[in-house]
């Protein structure tokens, strides 16, 4: 049981993402998309970390929700790679930009989501 929900979360995370790439990245320019899969992932962990603690929280639903849908949907390998070709072209400040950016929203996007999981 523990492969489905994880393979059910993470295809759906992974068809998310997807969706969010074609509606946010219409030809070359900043990655946006992968910049709000991760931030919104970031909330949502957070609040799921926060509500594991509750008794409706099961371990299949942790596992549907945090390590499929979240672990589907939010994507280091796209921005590693994005970071990459940013700085082979010289795109240095952008590049910048984007690594202090994305790692400064994620775990502000984590406390975020912690604090609205725990109200």
């Amino acid at each position: 049981m523990a492969y489905l929900m994880v393979f059910l979360g993470g295809g759906l995370g992974s068809l998310c993402r997807f969706g969010l790439a074609l509606w946010l990245n219409r030809g070359e320019g900043y990655p946006w998309a992968t910049l709000v899969a991760n931030g919104v992932s970031c909330v949502l962990l957070g609040i799921l970390v926060a509500l594991a603690t509750k008794p409706f929280f099961s371990p299949e639903l942790r596992l549907l929700l945090m390590t499929g849908f979240c672990g589907g949907f939010s994507t280091f390998s796209t921005f590693s790679n994005e970071l990459v070709l940013m700085l082979r072209q010289a795109q240095y400040l952008p590049a910048g930009l984007y690594l202090f950016g994305s790692i400064s929203m994620g775990l502000l996007a984590i406390w975020a989501g912690l604090r609205i999981g725990e109200l």
